[in-house]
């Protein structure tokens, strides 16, 4: 079924929902807390995981300090959370990338991120978007650019082999009958200057990354991979408008603890971060052109096993490797 992104209009609703009234769990932190981001300083991961930081920590009387652990495409920063006492001072701020293609990725590391985390809850989503260079490509919607692509070759770059940008093309191509280059990059940012740069004609990244040159006109965003359509670029069409019903591949971010952790340590993490979504951080996240997203608690577990499913049986059939 479909979860929707929180709006400002909702939140009232959202925090006087019965759950939330509840007296809350009697642990409290005594100390600061840990936010692991798997990701380096500056990406969306790290901007998303400091802005639910600040308020998480003051609902729950302690900071909540964000430590980055990159490395191995998010998989490194997981091992270490899932290494972790279980006694809620360690909170992993989780991606679609690290329960879907990081166990197909990194088979032998020993972490099976849906077995070994609970879910506090759901923070945002981003869409992918598909993004040409005007200077290299002549066409303004999805039907020319395919079109164009079975007319010459073509090279499109993502943020590296088995990440949601090369898996958002692999799927594209693979849908639209045509073939293209593949050139990995290492992140984000050398994928956005080599496509300011024009050395490739196409890219899929996020909103996050993608929305302020789109905006510019450096890059000509086509459509974006969500079933709806992002907030920060609502003029563009989703892949399923553009003849692609079958298409949907955002990117959740959520809130991790160990699945060990006592249910009691939890749920205070949980009524905690639920309390955190007020109409400030929802819209410090629509500034950085993430959407808020808010999975019901009793649905977040499917949530996450069926998109690592899908995220996963993406990567198989794409027969990924790494570097």
């Amino acid at each position: 079924m479909p979860y929707r992104r929180t709006t400002l209009a909702g939140l009232a609703s959202l925090l006087a929902a019965p759950a939330l009234r509840a007296q809350p769990a009697e642990w409290s932190p005594t100390r600061p807390l840990r936010l692991i981001v798997t990701y380096p300083p500056g990406g969306v991961n790290d901007i998303v995981g400091r802005i639910v930081a600040e308020p998480l920590g003051r609902e729950l009387g302690q900071p909540l300090v964000v430590e980055n652990r990159a490395g191995a495409g998010g998989n490194i920063g997981t091992q270490a959370a899932a290494q972790a006492d279980a006694d809620g001072y360690t909170i992993l701020f989780g991606t679609t990338a690290m329960f879907g293609v990081n166990p197909i990725l990194y088979a032998s590391s020993g972490v099976d991120a849906v077995r070994d985390f609970t879910c506090l809850g759901t923070i945002g989503e981003v869409a992918n978007v598909l993004s040409v260079i005007p200077s290299r490509v002549q066409a303004k919607d999805v039907a020319s650019f395919i079109a164009e692509a079975k007319s010459r070759p073509l090279i499109y770059g993502s943020v590296g082999n088995g990440s949601s940008s090369h898996l958002s093309s692999v799927v594209f191509l693979k849908t639209a009958g045509i073939d293209a280059t593949h050139v990995p990059y290492r992140g984000s940012s050398p994928l956005v200057a080599a496509m300011l740069a024009g050395e490739v004609d196409f890219g899929f990244d996020t909103t996050a990354t993608s929305a302020t040159h789109a905006q510019s006109g450096a890059f000509r965003p086509l459509a974006v991979t969500t079933a709806r359509r992002a907030g920060g670029l609502p003029a563009v069409p989703t892949l399923r408008e553009a003849g692609m019903p079958d298409y949907d591949l955002g990117i959740w971010f959520g809130l991790f603890v160990p699945a060990k952790t006592p249910p009691a340590i939890a749920q205070r993490l949980t009524e905690a971060l639920e309390r955190s979504r007020t109409p400030q951080t929802e819209a410090r996240l629509q500034s950085a052109f993430v959407d808020p997203l808010h999975v019901p608690r009793p649905e977040v577990d499917a949530y996450i096993r069926a998109s690592a499913l899908r995220w996963q049986a993406i990567a198989r059939d794409a027969r990924i490797a790494l570097d």
